[in-house]
């Protein structure tokens, strides 16, 4: 099994303890994420020393709105992404719901980085709140690969679905009140579907109100083999095995 959208620098205990709980889980790799450019050379320096470890490395939308913005340093994730760790760019996006950047400075360095995957022939992980309409606008006529990182956009289903994106889903698709996302769940195509755990946050609700952590995407697996009737053990594969694909990784043993 992956996850494939991991904070290993915000989860207790060192990056290599929670890499080694989540092998004993069953977990055999991790994608940590950047968001912001120092961040992404953690992330860099994560995937470098830990096996089964690769980065995806970006600027948050919510780092347009600091004063020395990453906008202005752009540039600087060209290097970052020639890393052979590297993976994807990424998180990247629109956020209004907690609205900390100016919407026009997030959609600058929202099509900055797009550009810049396009360039590089990247993928592109999305982070979008509050914000589908625009999200979508960028989207559209996007050349590239796109993953929806932590779906919880019902509206940006049927453009998922036409564009032919990837779309992952986090501990909160298996909250009771989730109906939706179940849903959504339900109608990705076998070879679109992926699963996270967004960790430290949103963990599942088998393990609601502990820190999230990569060893607890098998209870995301669990909720979404229920939701698609599917055998967990075939979904892990399938997982995995979109996952290479999506990310350019080496295929699953």
């Amino acid at each position: 099994m992956i996850d494939t959208h991991a904070h290993l620098d915000a989860c207790e205990g060192t990056p290599g303890e929670v890499v080694a709980r989540a092998n004993a889980a069953g977990v055999s790799r991790i994608l940590t994420v950047g968001t912001s450019l120092e961040g992404s050379r953690l992330a860099l320096d994560f995937a470098e020393s830990i096996p089964g470890v690769w980065a995806v490395v970006g600027v948050h939308p919510h780092r347009a709105g600091v004063e020395t913005t990453e906008l202005e340093r752009i540039e600087e994730l060209r290097d970052l992404l020639a890393h052979p760790r590297a993976a994807a760019l990424g998180e990247i996006g629109l956020d209004y719901f907690r609205d900390y950047a100016p919407h026009d400075r997030q959609h600058l360095l929202f099509e900055a980085q797009l550009a810049l995957a396009v360039e590089l022939g990247k993928t592109v992980v999305i982070h979008t709140r509050a914000a589908d309409d625009d999200t979508a606008a960028h989207l559209r006529d996007h050349p590239g690969t796109v993953v929806l990182h932590c779906f919880s956009s019902p509206g940006l289903l049927e453009l998922a679905l036409e564009q032919g994106f990837y779309v992952s889903f986090a501990g909160n698709v298996s909250y009771p009140a989730a109906a939706d996302l179940r849903r959504a769940a339900y109608a990705v195509p076998a070879d679109r579907i992926l699963a996270e755990t967004d960790c430290p946050y949103l963990a599942p609700q088998a393990v609601r109100g502990k820190k999230n952590e990569p060893a607890y995407v098998m209870h995301t697996l669990a909720a979404l083999a229920a939701a698609r009737a599917e055998d967990v053990d075939e979904l892990a594969a399938r997982i995995a095995a979109n996952a290479a694909r999506a990310f350019g990784l080496p295929a699953p043993a």
